[in-house]
């Protein structure tokens, strides 16, 4: 199948759209976004469609929209911003995106972020700054990012962040102090890391740790002490692990602490 009947617009009270491995597929016709009612649009295994049609933007109902496994879309369209309802934005597997437009930091409703094996993309716009109800944001396999935006610490609601296989990030910006509902940071495979900033860390809120072959990871900064919401430690494969800090001590909510294969 190469495309969709343009009358498929007419279908006002669709709630769920699930396109699956349709690899002809080349367009989403413009009626799409006729769907006054839809709420969620799967997109998964298209792999000759390169791009989505503007009028995606009119459909203001929309809360989930998944893209998986298009391996050809090169963008999103700049409508984008204009999906008030969206919740949750997926995209995994899309292979030619190199970058994503501004516009989705008008996406206020916007609670989750998925970024999986998008290989190629190399930023995140600073407007993601503005996703006031952005909760988690996952990031793996986008092996091209280079840095996060320091406008990340703008993220008031933000809880959890979990970065896996992007081995071109090398740090995480100092801003990521100023999240002050982080709850839970999860580092998997961030290979050139040698220290976590966690002196940036200026509130208390933060109850987890994961890190998982970090295989440069040498040490925590002594200011962990601070982190007064502290529950777990985990840490696994840090071959260049050298020591706990002797301030771990201080941390009376602690409970859980895991150190796997950590010479």
């Amino acid at each position: 199948m190469k495309e969709l009947p343009s009358s498929i617009g007419q279908l006002y009270a669709l709630q769920e759209l699930h396109l699956s491995r349709c690899f002809e597929l080349e367009e989403l016709p413009l009626s799409i976004g006729q769907l006054n009612a839809l709420q969620k649009l799967y997109v998964e295994g298209c792999s000759k469609l390169k791009e989505l049609p503007s009028s995606i933007g009119q459909l203001y109902a929309l809360q989930n929209l998944h893209l998986s496994g298009c391996s050809n879309l090169t963008k999103l369209p700049s409508s984008i911003g204009q999906l008030n309802a969206l919740q949750n934005l997926s995209l995994l597997g899309c292979f030619q995106l190199k970058e994503l437009p501004s516009s989705i930091g008008q996406l206020n409703a916007l609670q989750a972020f998925y970024l999986l094996g998008c290989s190629n993309l190399t930023k995140l716009p600073l407007s993601i700054g503005q996703l006031n109800a952005l909760q988690g944001v996952y990031l793996s396999g986008c092996l091209e990012l280079k840095e996060l935006p320091l406008s990340i610490g703008q993220l008031n609601a933000f809880q959890k962040l979990y970065l896996l296989g992007c081995f071109e990030l090398k740090e995480l910006p100092l801003s990521i102090g100023q999240l002050n509902a982080l709850q839970g940071l999860y580092l998997s495979r961030c290979s050139e890391w040698k220290e976590l900033p966690l002196y940036s860390l200026q509130y208390s809120t933060l109850e987890n740790i994961y890190l998982e072959e970090c295989s440069e990871l040498k040490y925590l900064h002594f200011f962990i002490n601070e982190l007064n919401a502290l529950q777990g430690l985990y840490l696994s494969r840090c071959f260049k692990w050298k020591e706990l800090p002797l301030s771990i001590g201080q941390l009376n909510a602690f409970q859980e602490l895991y150190l796997l294969g950590c010479p």
